[in-house]
């Protein structure tokens, strides 16, 4: 619709070329200029002219073209997708809310089978059928207390199934700590041992072999001393994790600063069969949960790091993880590592004043017989000292 508008700049002698006119269009495409006249000139005068001595020239063949247009033509009723999404998602009451049925695991992989035989073309704003808005329990965007999520980005954190292939990222362990509260708070959880070549200079020993030498010196040297704990290391990520990336890379960090012998895997709510090193390639380099109840000893101290937030048919029903189809419910393993490890506790970045309030916290700090601190420095305090008594 612009090509006339470019051939006039040409005749009112406004030197511009086609391939700045494709410029132009190719901002318009990616939305770099709002939808107003006003936009548009801005855009078009930077993008088509190159010389400042051109400007008069320009203004006066732009306001000769568009003269009375208030906004582009053709342009008006660009609305953004987006927004029409949004505007079908219903605004429930108190009361629809509480109305709204939680039809249980296995009805609702019942009805969701029979809704995607049945439906055939998009819905939004509905109660019934796979699609967006609405209090559906299919699909996203709406408002329902449980349900399978289709697509788009996670709201209200009900879902009890996801159906996306999602990507995390790795906590990052190289964070410059801004505070050293929580290295302080770690070293609560301290037992040194000399261990490896002996590389150090033992200053009380050198002083006594040289005393009992008759003068003549007699270097000792001795292993360096290191905080001899080990710790295994489990950290939830993404989903609702997302909120607690920074204080659980800084947490990440200071553990990889404190403790020599630290291993580490990443789940995602609860831990199930299995676990990962790299979220970049989570699907693909995975290590069963049996191999690491098999590969630590038992002097491991065994940390877990999540919100615990998440639909309880995860910790306890077969198949209710969110992202997979799985055998055995989260509690059954989370038992397994307890029993394999028993020095275990859990550290929660959701504020502890929430705990009452989520079954799957209370289902979760049961599992792990009240050893769930909040991620605080007093918690880590009192984490460190649990982890201790051993």
């Amino acid at each position: 619709m612009l090509v006339d508008f470019f051939l006039h700049l040409r005749e009112r002698g406004v030197k511009t070329s086609l391939q700045e006119f494709l410029v132009l269009l190719e901002a318009l495409r990616r939305n770099v200029a709002g939808y107003s006249i006003d936009d548009f000139y801005l855009l078009a005068r930077t993008t088509l002219i190159k010389d400042e001595a051109q400007f008069d020239r320009f203004d006066r063949a732009f306001g000769e073209y568009f003269k009375g247009i208030e906004s582009l033509p053709g342009m008006e009723t660009g609305i953004p997708e987006e927004w029409l999404r949004q505007a079908a998602k219903r605004l429930l009451s108190d009361e629809e809310r509480a109305a709204l049925e939680k039809l249980g695991w296995d009805k609702l992989m019942e009805t969701l089978k029979q809704r995607l035989a049945e439906q055939k073309e998009r819905h939004a704003g509905g109660n019934k059928w796979i699609g967006t808005g609405g209090s559906s329990p299919f699909g996203h965007g709406g408002t329902h207390p449980e349900g399978v999520r289709i697509g788009g980005r996670s709201e209200n954190r009900s879902a009890v199934k996801v159906w996306e292939k999602r990507e995390f990222r790795n906590l990052d362990d190289s964070v410059e700590l801004g505070t050293r509260n929580i290295q302080v708070a770690l070293r609560r959880l301290r037992r040194f041992a000399r261990e490896g070549a002996a590389e150090e200079l033992d200053l009380d020993g050198t002083i006594d072999g040289t005393a009992r030498n008759a003068g003549w010196l007699d270097l000792k040297l001795r292993p360096e001393r290191h905080n001899a704990v080990k710790v295994l290391l489990f950290l939830d990520v993404g989903g609702s994790m997302d909120d607690h990336i920074s204080t659980c890379a800084t947490l990440f960090s200071a553990c990889r600063n404190e403790f020599k012998h630290l291993e580490y895997y990443y789940f995602h709510n609860c831990v199930y069969e299995h676990v990962w090193r790299d979220n970049v390639r989570r699907r693909t380099e995975r290590t069963p949960t049996v191999d690491v109840l098999h590969r630590y000893g038992r002097d491991y101290k065994l940390i877990f790091v999540g919100d615990a937030t998440m639909s309880p048919y995860e910790i306890v029903h077969p198949g209710g993880s969110v992202e997979h189809d799985n055998a055995e419910p989260g509690a059954v393993w989370l038992a397994r590592l307890t029993d394999a490890f028993p020095h275990a506790v859990w550290l929660n970045p959701e504020p502890e004043a929430h705990w009452p309030y989520r079954e799957s916290i209370s289902l979760i700090r049961q599992l792990l017989g009240g050893r769930m601190f909040p991620l605080t420095v007093d918690g880590l305090t009192r984490g460190m000292r649990e982890l201790s008594k051993a």
